[in-house]
């Protein structure tokens, strides 16, 4: 099944889920920082687009309040925002890779931790 796409504050929703696990809508808003939380019927409203997406699902209610858990991983909602990153560079990662080493966020641990990954991929692929 295709990933929805989410915005940003659809995203932070999914976040709370994740981190918290099934929550009320209050209990999401709850979760965003005093100074930027939005307010409750801007987190309904978004909690209810993201059911529309298939995105989180109601689970059961407890008096007036909803319980919702999410239906996605935050490694599928995550692994979406890269590939629709790559796809702004025509899905080539030289790019980004490139970026990310002159800023010094890519360090050569890391590099060193994607070359193990992708020689154990390359092992898998061969004995398949």
């Amino acid at each position: 099944m295709r990933q929805p796409r989410l915005s940003k504050l659809e995203l932070q929703i999914m976040e709370a889920l994740w981190k918290r696990g099934a929550s009320s809508i209050r209990e999401i808003q709850q979760a965003f920082p005093e100074k930027s939380r939005p307010a409750y019927t801007t987190i309904q409203t978004t909690v209810y687009r993201l059911e529309t997406k298939k995105a989180l699902r109601r689970v059961k209610k407890i008096s007036n309040a909803h319980i919702f858990e999410a239906l996605i991983s935050r490694d599928a909602a995550h692994r979406r925002l890269i590939d629709e990153l790559l796809g702004l560079f025509g899905g080539r990662p030289e790019t980004v890779v490139s970026h990310l080493i002159e800023t010094g966020k890519l360090t050569l641990e890391n590099v060193e931790e994607a070359k193990r990954t992708l020689q154990r991929l390359a092992k898998k692929e061969r004995s398949e």
